[in-house]
This record gives C-alpha cells, structure tokens and sequence, in this order.
C-alpha cells in the first residue's frame, strides 16, 4: 500500500506540473536516453547525452585561472570543461561521493591527455561549505554547478526509489541546491560566469532555486541566457525535456554574471582634516 501511495504522490506531483503532456514525458523519461561519442579535445571518446555537453558549454572560460566543477562526479561535464581550456587555465573537479569521485578520476585518466590531466585537479568536500569560508571569496574564474537533484528519469527506472518518493522530496533538494548555489556565488569572481544545472523537471528545483539569487543578490546578479537554443525556454534558463527533444535530458540550464558590489552608501567618499 505504501508503494501504490508513492506512486500516486508522484503522479500526482508532476501531472499538476504537466498537465495532458505528463503522459508523454513521462513515456519519454522511460526510454532510452540520447547519447552521442563526444571527441573533442578528448583522446578517447566519450558517451553522454548531449545536453550535457550544451550545459558545460554554457560556462563562460577566463583565458586563465582556476574554474570549479563543484559537483564533478562521474565527469563527463568536466571532460568537456577541460576540453574547453586554454593552456593558461586549470579546474578544479569536485565531487563529495566516494564512489563518484573514483568514476571520476577514472574518467579524467581514460580521456584526456598527460598536458590536459595536468592541469585537472580533484578533490572530494562539500560545495556548499564553501561560502562560509572568507579564504575563498570571490577564488573562482568561472562555476560549473551541477547539483543534486530529483532526477525524475532515475526515479521512474527504479521501482524502489519510486516507492520511497514523497512530495516533500523537491522541497527537501531545493534547499540543498540553494545552498549550493549560494555558496557557489560568494566564491566566484567578480565578472565570472556561473551556471547551475539540474536534470531535475520540477520548476522548485530550477528557477524556483535559480529566482533565489537574483532575490538575494539583486544587482549583484546579471542572468545571462545561455546561448544553445535547444529544449524550451523558462523565466531564468532553459530546460530541455526528451519528449520535444529526441530523448535528450531533462536538463536545466541557468547561467549568471557576477556584478562587483555596489559600494557601501555608508563609506565617506572623503572627509575633512
């Protein structure tokens, strides 16, 4: 009884999201996902859906510096970040699962070369403690975030996975995803780009997360639009959905511009001896 009640919050979620095209996405989120052999740069091959090559395109690259994958695992967006870099700029992939973290760097070895894995390092903390550190302010050239989420495709596959899902579920990523967001946006540069990612199809966990930052950080924020055109376009991104898509995603896009703060209305522009 429980799994038919996770069943019917689940349908029941997403068909006031989607209406009369819940049948088809759903259908879609079933089947057999899009993959393509991404090349570029790359010494070896590498499958993975293509939407996901258009999300780590969208990141903006300094010519040098540091930029940040902050959620890596298992790498295919870091494989086409590093693909991306000049000789002059460095990532950091980071990703806090174990069992992630050692796909990744399985990854990194298998496809790029010795010059590009030089210069790709890894590590394993948690994304979201970074805004509290002062030593990082404002470290990164540019932030890849793609943060955990419902991922709905995965939910539908795994029959356990669909028993255990309640409501309360995107609620509960969304705050772990502006968490992550926010933290990623303290220790961006001024003038970076930063984009955030989900392969989540909940409005909670896109620009509901996404519209968080430009309420907190007002003019210190400029949305800037990715520039592919697939999937349909939403307040703050663009979500591309398999059921329009040729079975590519679901992702979500969002990318952003740091502004540098405005200056204090409180700071004397000068004073008086």
């Amino acid at each position: 009884m429980d799994r038919l009640l996770s069943n019917q919050y689940f349908e029941a979620y997403y068909r006031a999201i989607y209406r009369n095209r819940w049948d088809a996405l759903r259908k879609s989120l079933l089947e057999t996902r899009a993959r393509i052999a991404f090349t570029q740069g790359l010494r070896v091959p590498y499958s993975v859906d293509p939407s996901s090559v258009l999300a780590a395109a969208s990141l903006r690259l300094p010519d040098a510096g540091l930029i940040l994958d902050a959620c890596a695992g298992p790498g295919g967006k870091s494989l086409v970040l590093a693909a991306r870099m000049g000789p002059k700029l460095s990532l950091l992939a980071n990703e806090p699962s174990r069992e992630r973290r050692r796909r990744l760097l399985q990854v990194l070895e298998e496809h790029l070369d010795p010059e590009q894995r030089s210069r790709v390092a890894v590590s394993g903390f948690d994304a979201a403690s970074l805004g509290g550190r002062k030593s990082e302010r404002n470290r990164f050239g540019g932030i890849l975030l793609d943060a955990p989420c419902s991922s709905e495709r995965h939910v539908l596959g795994d029959a356990k996975a669909l028993a255990q899902w309640k409501p309360a579920r995107p609620r509960f990523l969304a705050r772990r995803q502006w968490a992550l967001l926010s933290a990623a946006f303290l220790v961006v540069q001024p003038g970076a780009s930063l984009v955030y990612v989900t392969c989540a199809i909940s409005e909670e966990e896109n620009d509901g997360v996404a519209s968080r930052l430009l309420k907190k950080y007002g003019a210190e924020v400029l949305l800037d639009e990715p520039d592919f055109r697939e999937g349909e376009k939403t307040t703050l991104g663009r979500l591309i959905l398999p059921d329009a898509s040729g079975g590519m995603g679901p992702l979500y896009v969002a990318r952003f511009r740091k502004q540098a703060a405005p200056p204090s209305p409180f700071l004397s522009v000068g004073s008086k001896g």
